[in-house]
């Protein structure tokens, strides 16, 4: 069937480009287009929409605020922010917001295409340079020692080993290879880790790990 993509951007130029390129990918469908977040509002309310990929700095409602309303009305829609902007607090609202990935406009097209068939198979995408900018601010807003709750949540060490992985930016792939367990069974660990530490999605267990100084990144 194809992944539905809606591109939310306010410049016409930059949605008629990313639009062209991923037509070259006949695994993503783009259903849409919206030049700010009540016209992309407009086209969830309406239509099937896997990922949104999403601009944050519109007129209007930027895209904090739009991914924010669109998670809270259709929480299984996966959000991508694409930006111009690196700035830590940028990252840390959309991230709060809801967003499964989040990309620099100098990405390059295949990366593009990868990341959002990967976030509509369920992972995350966060440039691992600014992963190491989360970790830090969460590393300095966190006063708890490391894996304080673990013993409490009851992860055990192989769920530990698979969410310090993911939170390192790993695919399920990878961390099937490196523990020598099937992608099957990771997607389990996942589904287990998920309901235990109360989130519902990968990106949020990632926050998780690194709040609580499981990850090593």
């Amino acid at each position: 069937m194809g992944v539905n993509v809606v591109i939310v951007d306010d410049h016409a130029l930059i949605r008629e480009g990313l639009r062209k390129v991923l037509s070259l990918d006949p695994r993503i469908n783009v259903v849409g287009e919206a030049a700010n977040g009540d016209d992309a509002m407009s086209i969830v309310n309406r239509w099937p929409v896997d990922i949104l990929l999403l601009d944050v700095n519109m007129p209007g409602k930027n895209g904090i605020e739009t991914c924010r309303l669109i998670k809270a009305e259709h929480p299984k829609i996966r959000v991508i922010a694409l930006t111009i902007h690196d700035q830590e607090e940028y990252l840390f609202e959309m991230v709060k917001a809801g967003v499964s990935g989040y990309m620099l406009k100098d990405i390059s097209p295949e990366l593009l295409t990868e990341t959002i068939l990967r976030v509509a198979n369920g992972e995350s995408f966060i440039p691992p340079s600014l992963v190491s900018r989360i970790l830090k601010e969460y590393s300095r807003l966190s006063s708890q020692p490391p894996g304080q709750e673990l013993h409490h949540l009851g992860l055990t060490r192989r769920e530990v080993e698979v969410l310090r992985m993911v939170a390192e930016g790993k695919s399920n792939r990878a961390v099937a290879n490196a523990l020598y367990i099937s992608e099957k069974t990771v997607k389990n660990h996942l589904t287990n880790i998920f309901h235990k530490i109360g989130v519902s999605d990968r990106t949020q267990a990632v926050l998780y790990a690194i709040k609580h100084k499981i990850a090593d990144v």
